[in-house]
Parts: C-alpha cells; sequence; structure tokens
C-alpha cells in the first residue's frame, strides 16, 4: 500500500515541513558528494550507542561530536528509498500537524521526538556499534500526532493490483495503526543491534502521541496568527477524492470539489478519483473562471450504466473555500 494523500486539508503553507525537506535532502546531496557507502562519515555523524557506552570507542569521539550526533543522524539516509520514502510520509503528514502546533511548535516537536526515537534505540540497544540514520524516528512522531488528533481523516492509498492502479480511502486509524503494528511485531521479533531500529519508530510514534497532549497544556503566544498571515495557502488540492452519491435517477452521480476563491475568479484544472469507479480511477477535470458558490458542473458520461439505459452524467458541485 502506498500512501497518495490525505483529506485532511491545512490552510497554511507547511513552511517548516518542507525546510526539514530540504534539509535532508541537502543532507543527502552531501552523502552523494562523499559516497554512500563511507562508514567513516556515518560513524562521525549517525547515532551510534557505542560512542557512549564502550569506553574504547567513545575515546576516538569529542563531546562535541557525541551531541551533534544525535541530531544530525535524523537527517541521513541510507538509500534513494530510504529518503524518498521518509520525505513522502513527511509530505502527506506534516502539514496538518505544524498547522496544529504551530510552525515554531512543530520544529522543537519534531526535533524531540527524533531525539526521544533515538534514546529508545539507545536502551534497547545500548552497546550497539551499527551507526543508525535516518528520520524515521522523527516522522514516526509525526505520525502518532496525526493518528491522536486526526483518527477520522482519509488516506487515499494505492493498492496495485498486478498491473492495475486501485485507489481506495482508508481511515487514518486503521492505516497508522497497522503501521505501529507492523513496527512493534519487527521490533519484538529483531535481535539487539542489528537491521533497522524499529524501537526508535516505536519511540517516536509514542513520543508524538505524548507531546500533543503536552502542547495542548500550554499556554498560546499568539505568535502563529501572526505567521498565517504570510503563510495562508491560495489554492485547494490538485487531487481530490469525490464521494459520490446516486441522484433520483440512479444513473446520475452528484458530488462536491473545493476550490479557493481566487481559483474561482481565474479558474483552474482539477484531478479527482472516484472510489465509484475501478477502471478508470482518474480523472481531469476543468473549472472554468468566474465560477461561484453552488455551480453544479456536469461530467459527461461519467456516471452509473443501468442495464438497457445510456451511461449517466457526474455533477459536481462547487465549493468555494475562503483561502486568502
Amino acid at each position: 500500500m502506498i500512501p497518495i494523500r490525505d483529506n485532511q486539508v491545512s490552510d497554511c503553507f507547511p513552511v517548516v515541513t518542507y525546510a526539514l525537506m530540504g534539509i535532508n535532502l541537502l543532507a543527502w546531496m552531501l552523502q552523494l558528494q562523499v559516497g554512500l557507502h563511507d562508514e567513516t562519515f556515518f560513524y562521525l555523524y549517525g547515532l551510534v550507542p557505542a560512542k557512549y557506552t564502550v569506553g574504547e570507542m567513545s575515546r576516538h569521539f569529542s563531546v562535541f561530536n557525541q551531541v551533534f550526533s544525535l541530531f544530525s543522524y535524523m537527517f541521513l539516509h541510507g538509500g534513494f528509498w530510504h529518503l524518498l520514502g521518509n520525505m513522502w510520509s513527511l509530505y502527506i503528514f506534516g502539514d496538518n500537524i505544524e498547522a496544529h502546533f504551530g510552525s515554531i511548535r512543530f520544529l522543537v516537536f519534531y526535533i524531540l521526538c527524533g531525539l526521544i526515537s533515538g534514546a529508545c534505540h539507545f536502551v534497547f540497544n545500548p552497546v550497539s556499534m551499527i551507526p543508525t540514520i535516518g528520520a524515521s524516528g522523527a516522522i514516526a512522531g509525526v505520525m502518532g500526532a496525526y493518528l491522536l488528533l486526526y483518527p477520522r481523516s482519509k488516506i487515499l492509498t494505492l493498492v496495485p493490483i498486478i498491473i492495475i492502479p486501485w485507489f481506495i480511502e482508508i481511515p487514518a486509524f486503521i492505516f497508522l495503526g497497522f503501521w505501529f503494528m507492523i513496527q512493534f511485531l519487527n521490533a519484538a521479533g529483531q535481535e539487539a543491534g542489528t537491521g533497522i531500529a524499529w524501537w526508535a519508530h516505536i519511540g517516536g510514534f509514542i513520543a508524538g502521541l505524548v507531546l500533543v497532549k503536552v502542547n495542548q497544556r500550554l499556554p498560546k503566544t499568539g505568535t502563529q496568527q501572526k505567521i498565517n498571515q504570510y503563510t495562508r495557502k491560495q489554492h485547494t488540492p490538485r487531487l481530490q477524492t469525490i464521494l459520490a452519491t446516486p441522484e433520483s435517477n440512479d444513473r446520475d452521480l452528484s458530488g462536491d470539489i473545493e476550490i479557493s476563491s481566487l481559483e474561482a475568479l481565474t479558474g483552474t484544472q482539477k484531478v479527482v478519483t472516484i472510489p465509484w469507479g475501478f477502471h478508470k480511477p482518474l480523472y481531469r477535470v476543468s473549472i472554468p473562471p468566474g465560477v461561484r458558490q453552488g455551480t453544479r458542473l456536469r461530467l459527461a458520461g461519467m456516471g452509473r450504466s443501468l442495464s438497457g439505459q445510456p451511461k449517466g452524467d457526474m455533477f459536481l458541485t462547487i465549493h468555494i473555500k475562503n483561502a486568502i
């Protein structure tokens, strides 16, 4: 299963989320320059528990390096797919968590999740000499926070069936709950000090849950409201899921599509997926300029086929979200 996007739309541009993605990308470019198989680099900047517990090893690293490694490890990756998977998860879930916390608190939240996930890995592998790298622990914290804050939101998921791409919406509590269960089962069956740092994922996920509760007890400063004036989005998501319902004649279908006030003024192009259809799950929709709230667009031939009757149409009702 490959997550594509969620339906929990954020009103503001996720500045910190994209900045973190940019830093990870810059770190990846540095790794390419150094060489992906340079073990010295990973021992210097990765999280190696033995650097703190084994005297013969710790004496080769300065106190500054030991502290710096606690932060630098969460921006390094072992390969392209490792990087892509982490950044895609951050892209999907990070914007909503940043919107909830606010940009500044989200940055602190992300770093704390990374530190706690590293500490969890350290507890279960105190003398391991294998470098641990990756943003997975910090991003697991983001996913944990998402589970607690938006359990009923839907995750649009791609399920490849042979060569047919099948799109299905899965509730967040099922998608993320299944992900956490997989991490726990792998961690429970893994020998200490080997393979993927599953306990770091678990620690980061639990840290995300706890830090959401901690944040709810902290007083609001009003800083985020000032930041939102400059980061508010001007566009709705390009890919949207249409929940189709039958019209009175049973052949025609109806649904809602969301656009911003700017898009209503200038017109826009959207790509929609309709769970009703399996044969062709993606459709391109052109929205003309000047549409108003409640305008209905007719998509000919995108309704249902009933025995002995021509195929019906799909009617999309415009919902304008005030994004400016």
